[in-house]
């Protein structure tokens, strides 16, 4: 699969679905509504926002409105070879807001688009490319900190726990930390071998498990509790994770704590 570069307007229905591609989705006209596994935000016009491959996603536009979209396939020409490191910024799910150059690159995107329409693929991937590296080097990681810091992971864990039926994102998980976004990130893959989006959702689907075995609480219930925007998004993520339903999740730990209670 290709690189593909479209505009759309979204639907006004609140809609779901995850794909096995990349997406960036830049506003070009009115408004709509994201959350991508429990990130929420709004894209407006010249802000869009990064959805990582397999990450199930709610949308819905706002009246009128148009989007750029860049379906982006792991196996793309602007995501390997030369440009592999391009890949990093689907790490985690985030939103962004573009500044004057890259708004002037947009204007000449789109007129390049009408230019090469009948025959696009080749210059959809150089096109791509671009906008990527461009986004990159915007949103790209601080260097490398000082020597000795260490996050108190322990401290963050708790903070999470708190949280945890509350959308997080990574500047919140800064926050605590008393640093910089982009300084917490790199000290976070480095400490932790995760991004900051990972080990968040790993706290949700540990949580989610120890509910689904230890309680009664509705499937929809245990999604709300433990982060998820939805039962599907939940199940989803559960069958990701666990290989497996929550509802056989459940039936499993069960019997197991059943086997291990004294007669």
């Amino acid at each position: 699969m290709s690189s593909a570069i479209r505009q759309i307007p979204l639907d006004t229905a609140t809609r779901h679905h995850a794909h096995d591609f990349h997406q960036i989705v830049i506003g070009l006209e009115g408004r709509a509504e994201f959350e991508i596994e429990g990130l929420g935000g709004a894209i407006s016009a010249l802000s869009g926002c990064i959805v990582p491959a397999n990450h199930v996603h709610y949308y819905a536009g706002t009246g009128q409105n148009r989007q750029l979209i860049l379906d982006l396939p792991s196996e793309a020409q602007c995501l390997t070879g030369f440009h592999h490191d391009l890949s990093r910024l689907f790490d985690a799910p985030r939103f962004f807001a573009l500044d004057a150059p890259l708004k002037r690159y947009l204007d000449f995107l789109m007129l390049e688009l009408d230019v090469v329409a009948g025959d696009s693929e080749p210059q959809q991937e150089r096109l791509a490319a671009t906008l990527l590296g461009c986004l990159n080097a915007r949103l790209a990681e601080a260097p490398a900190p000082p020597r000795g810091r260490r996050l108190d992971l322990a401290r963050l864990d708790r903070f999470i726990e708190r949280h945890l039926a509350s959308p997080l994102n990574v500047a919140d998980l800064a926050r605590e930390a008393c640093l910089s976004e982009a300084h917490f990130r790199h000290c976070f893959r480095k400490q932790a071998g995760l991004t900051p989006w990972q080990y968040v959702r790993n706290r949700r689907l540990e949580a989610a498990r120890h509910l689904l075995t230890r309680s009664h609480l509705p499937l929809a219930e245990v999604a709300a509790r433990t982060g998820f925007a939805s039962q599907s998004a939940f199940s989803h993520a559960c069958r990701e994770a666990f290989d497996t339903s929550p509802s056989r999740l459940r039936r499993t730990g069960s019997l197991l704590a059943d086997s291990r209670t004294p007669p």
